[in-house]
């Protein structure tokens, strides 16, 4: 079991938005979450990766037999856990190259692995761009400064190939991608699906999920799943709306 949440109720500032979230993802496997606005999609990805404005009330997250919760966002981030955000911050004055050369370093370095040589790094930068579909333009600049939604959506997918993580969460990285910057962005999620990694797609629409196909699709409904199932969920959805869910839990 790679990632296995019991029971996961967090808050914040003194609001309660996880009420019992339970999830269990093995290595191979593509999860999508769906649910409306505010139901604590959001939150869970960031409670997962370490964000501390998030206070976990009860409940517990194992990843690979670890607590989490006994791991900063630091230590989660070198154990090869990957957040990719809705809004990508940008990092003005840093270049994309020196900031990807810091980050796959310092996971080598926490792995007993040498640091990369300055032409091995840029051949790996090299073969992961054209992977993942990134032109040199946007690997030329500081990171995501001046930046496009679109090309900060690409720009997280590029990292995601360079950091090459077991766990890579996607929170929403559809939303405002037009059809192209969509297709990138889910070829490059498929190029990158491993037998020994796993991801956790996040999104609020179905049409990701016509180019990501995922294995099991979960609805997240007031702050727990309440319903799971394979890739015709997403579909019912679709078809039925969101009110749909909410007309059977009453």
């Amino acid at each position: 079991m790679l990632l296995r949440i019991k029971d996961l109720h967090a808050s914040i500032h003194g609001k309660e938005i996880l009420k019992g979230v339970n999830l269990e993802v093995n290595k191979g496997e593509v999860h999508a979450i769906m649910g409306p606005n505010g139901t604590g999609k959001s939150t869970l990805a960031s409670v997962i990766a370490g964000r501390e404005v998030f206070e976990v009330t009860a409940g517990e997250i194992l990843y690979q037999g670890k607590n989490l919760q006994k791991l900063a966002v630091e230590e989660r981030a070198r154990e090869g856990i990957f957040l990719g955000f809705q809004y990508p911050v940008e990092i003005p004055g840093v270049s994309m190259t020196n900031f990807m050369r810091t980050a796959v370093n310092e996971i080598r370095q926490y792995k007993g692995l040498d640091a990369l040589s300055g032409s091995d790094f840029m051949k790996m930068m090299e073969e992961k761009k054209k992977l993942v579909e990134i032109t040199s333009n946007l690997t030329n600049r500081s990171v995501n400064e001046g930046f496009s939604g679109g090309e900060k959506k690409k720009n997280e997918i590029f990292q995601m190939a360079m950091l090459e993580p077991t766990l890579a969460i996607l929170d929403e990285t559809d939303s405002g991608l037009d059809i192209d910057a969509l297709r990138i962005v889910a070829n490059g999620v498929n190029k990158l699906r491993r037998p020994d990694n796993a991801f956790v797609v996040i999104t609020h629409y179905q049409r990701l999920l016509d180019y990501i196909v995922p294995d099991f699709v979960h609805v997240l409904f007031e702050g727990k799943i309440v319903k799971s199932g394979g890739k015709e969920l997403a579909l019912e959805l679709e078809d039925k709306g969101y009110d749909w869910i909410k007309n059977e839990q009453l």
